[in-house]
């Protein structure tokens, strides 16, 4: 949790920044996609492979260098002079950011199946925590240069680095004998993303493809959020941050606090549901405040959402999936996942432009309105151990 923590909070110091760092150097709010889409292009890229490589190696060696890689790119963010340098630091960012399927399959090592989805929420939390103190860091931080934010947000993950070599542990048990002896066949990486393409109503894809459209409808929002914040209601860089501290707030005390007492009443199929409602709810009654209250009121609907909806899916992918390739299909499942980050900031930022600032949130709510019909697919059952 402190690993993923620190890591969020580099992340959330400058994403609120980039769309108007990036609009100040001259770019177009379709390139703004673009740049904020190449993050998704890297992740996706490397979420399977870091997880194939923790189920092989260890998920401890694929943290170290995932944290070390968002390092790097953050010192870049804060050099960057034009576009392309901003490009480049969300591109090293991406692959570091290729590592959330090993922290989950680090909880999925560690944790007893029923209380999976609490711990998701937990570390969904200290992620949830960094997104809502990283935004009033970097507003304060931009008060001492434009530089600062990415200077400060890349020194805290080098502390991090630091951090999990000293006391984060390794989470993957080693074979046995046995199983040295009698190794379980593995599917390879392409095997498992086409099975979820081949195969959309099997279980396990079925909630891959929730997740992944999920992702979609919620990225869209975010991807024009400091744009609509900025142009609609006049929120610049010295206080966007306070917008964030408000939504993060909310996702900390229902990730933390909300969501285990939830899971404990409803279980983790029928928290999903409400979460994909109330998303699709946040997503749709958000354009209509005319006022930044109306706005406040609003918004509490998107984290409650979220906080419910992905980590409840992640707990039940984690209980149909195959225990030797956990790492690998939670990767997997981040790497849809990021399919759906590459397309939404590029299709909301365009739409932004196009046809107004309101219309991506009305079409966002109307796509996370199929998850929650995806979601009333799924039927609550056993935990299943193994999978073939």
């Amino acid at each position: 949790m402190a690993t993923v923590f620190v890591d969020m909070l580099g992340f959330a110091i400058i994403f609120p920044l980039l769309p108007l760092y990036a609009e100040r150097l001259g770019a177009d709010p379709w390139v703004i996609g673009m740049m904020i889409a190449s993050f998704s292009v890297a992740q996706l890229a490397a979420a399977p492979l870091w997880g194939r490589f923790s189920d092989r190696v260890g998920r401890r060696p694929a943290l170290l260098v995932g944290l070390f890689a968002s390092a790097a790119a953050f010192v870049v963010f804060a050099i960057a002079t034009n576009v392309w340098l901003l490009f480049l630091s969300r591109i090293v960012q991406g692959v570091g950011g290729g590592t959330t399927g090993v922290a989950q399959a680090y909880l999925g090592d560690t944790i007893p199946a029923k209380d999976r989805a609490k711990a998701l929420g937990w570390l969904s939390a200290a992620t949830s925590t960094g997104v809502m103190i990283g935004p009033v860091i970097g507003s304060l931080a931009y008060k001492l240069g434009v530089a600062a934010p990415g200077f400060i947000a890349a020194s805290l993950c080098l502390l991090n680095v630091a951090f999990a070599w000293r006391w984060l542990p390794e989470s993957r048990k080693e074979p046995t004998a046995e199983e040295k002896e009698n190794p379980v066949a593995r599917r390879g990486i392409a095997e498992t993303a086409w099975e979820i393409v081949r195969r959309p109503w099997n279980e396990v894809p079925e909630l891959i493809w929730i997740y992944t459209v999920g992702m979609l409808g919620f990225m869209s929002m975010t991807a024009i959020m400091s744009l609509y914040l900025f142009h609609r209601f006049d929120i610049t860089e010295g206080s966007i941050g306070y917008f964030f501290l408000y939504i993060g707030v909310m996702s900390v005390v229902m990730r933390a606090v909300i969501l285990g007492k939830l899971v404990d009443r409803f279980g983790e199929t029928v928290v999903m549901r409400m979460g994909a409602i109330s998303l699709a709810a946040g997503l749709f009654l958000m354009p209509w405040a005319e006022t930044i209250w109306g706005l406040a009121l609003a918004m509490p609907l998107v984290p409650i959402g979220t906080a419910c909806l992905f980590p409840s899916v992640s707990a039940l992918v984690s209980h149909k999936a195959p225990e030797q390739e956990l790492g690998q299909v939670l990767g997997v499942q981040q790497t849809f996942g990021g399919f759906a980050r590459v397309f939404a900031p590029i299709w909301a930022t365009a739409a932004y432009q196009s046809l107004g600032m309101t219309v991506p949130f009305f079409i966002s709510a109307a796509v996370v309105g199929v998850v929650a019909l995806l979601a009333f697919r799924v039927t609550p059952g056993p935990v299943v151990a193994e999978a073939t």
